[in-house]
């Protein structure tokens, strides 16, 4: 056995191990990505700690992304988590500052080895919360491009033409919108929500939702209905849709076999003045740990064994899963399993946009989306809309 096997046995088994039969609860989301490799890496660390079971629940990507983590805190022991929550979950103290739960040397490993903000997406007041790495890539179904003698989109302008022959699929529910929106303002010149009175200039939010109701009027309709879940399920099941401009990523429609038909995934388009690749907004799906467990110890060995990067590179790929660690991201193997998917993807990861965490960011996260949405399905007024996101945006920082 190798010096690195070594070190992942010894990761999986807790410092004091004791006859006592231990049940840990987890919460993850209910697809590939999110259940099974969690299930996976959960039945490795019992084999490894018989007297330890680690059992998971699902919820839905929307309920992930919007149920209150210290509802979940107090049913479970184990949650992932979407980033925007750690500036609450930091101050109504929910969950654990895993700083004070895992080895110095292990976070340092995992900051030194960041994809991206990711690390840093779960640092709040100081302290660390989670582990995770995620954001909107583009994607493709070479084949149809091919049958239909298309080439492949490289700026914006190319993509227009595209989604005006009714072959380019956006997620647009309230969430995703929200994500585009920022990702435009980014592109334009402004990263949004940095200021204390407005979410961007009045050019800039123009300029942007002006570009993302241009492309919308050129979706179909169950776009607006579609999660990127949805999306990739679409692009495979069916021969519709071609492209993807921008979606949080999915590995598994990269793998050989998982789905009718096989996915490609790219950077972004390049767009704006400057004409540089779109700086997509920062997605997070960290694990984490109850404030509420009576294991903390356990816990925490187990959310250190998942990020081991061996593991991650290839037992966690294998079965589904998508890794945190740059090791894993620009691993030989890992893209083999995946048809290059990470190292297509990681310039899009480490130029991402980080979105805001303070505590009241989830009030506007949750509000914002819905509006903008019916502006690029029914129109309207944009300064209007402008002045709406403002006003929710100066309450949300009040709270």
């Amino acid at each position: 056995m190798s010096s690195s096997d070594n070190d992942q046995q010894k990761q999986g088994t807790p410092k004091q191990q004791t006859a006592e039969p231990i049940v840990l609860r987890g919460m993850t989301w209910n697809h590939t990505r999110g259940f099974t490799p969690m299930v996976a890496a959960a039945q490795r660390f019992e084999e490894l700690n018989p007297n330890v079971t680690i059992q998971w629940d699902k919820r839905s990507l929307q309920a992930f992304a919007d149920h209150p983590i210290d509802d979940l805190a107090s049913r479970y022991d184990l949650l992932v988590i979407d980033h925007p929550w750690t500036g609450f979950a930091a101050r109504e103290k929910v969950i654990l500052p895993l700083d004070e739960h895992l080895p110095a040397a292990f976070l340092k490993d995992q900051e030194d080895n960041a994809v991206g903000h990711s690390h840093t997406s779960y640092h709040y007041d100081g302290q660390q919360w989670a582990l995770d790495a995620a954001t909107p890539v583009a994607s493709l179904r070479a084949d149809l491009l091919e049958k239909k003698g298309l080439e492949e989109p490289q700026t914006w302008e190319d993509l227009m033409a595209l989604a005006e022959k009714g072959l380019v699929a956006v997620p647009s529910i309230p969430q995703d919108t929200l994500m585009n929106f920022y990702m435009l303002c980014s592109a334009m010149g402004e990263d949004p929500c940095v200021g204390e009175e407005e979410v961007v200039s009045k050019a800039v939010g123009i300029e942007a939702l002006g570009m993302l109701k241009a492309l919308s009027d050129n979706l179909d309709r169950r776009c607006f209905d579609w999660n990127p879940i949805k999306v990739y399920e679409a692009m495979t099941r069916s021969d519709d849709f071609a492209y993807c401009p921008f979606a949080y990523g999915y590995a598994n429609y990269a793998q050989p076999g998982y789905a009718r038909k096989l996915l490609e995934f790219r950077d972004t388009v390049t767009a704006g003045p400057k004409g540089e690749h779109l700086k997509t907004t920062l997605g997070g799906t960290g694990l984490a740990i109850s404030a509420h467990t009576k294991h903390a110890e356990v816990a925490a060995q187990f959310v250190e064994f998942a990020g081991n990067p061996e593991l991650q590179a290839s037992f966690y790929i294998q079965y589904g899963g998508q890794p945190g660690h740059r090791k894993a991201w620009t691993s030989e193997s890992a893209n083999h399993l995946t048809n290059n998917y990470f190292t297509n993807t990681l310039p899009t990861l480490d130029r991402a946009f980080l979105r805001p965490r303070y505590h009241g960011h989830m009030f506007f996260q949750d509000n914002s989306g819905a509006p903008i949405r019916n502006y690029l399905m029914h129109g309207g007024d944009a300064n209007t809309l402008l002045d709406h996101l403002n006003e929710l945006y100066v309450k949300s920082r009040q709270n």
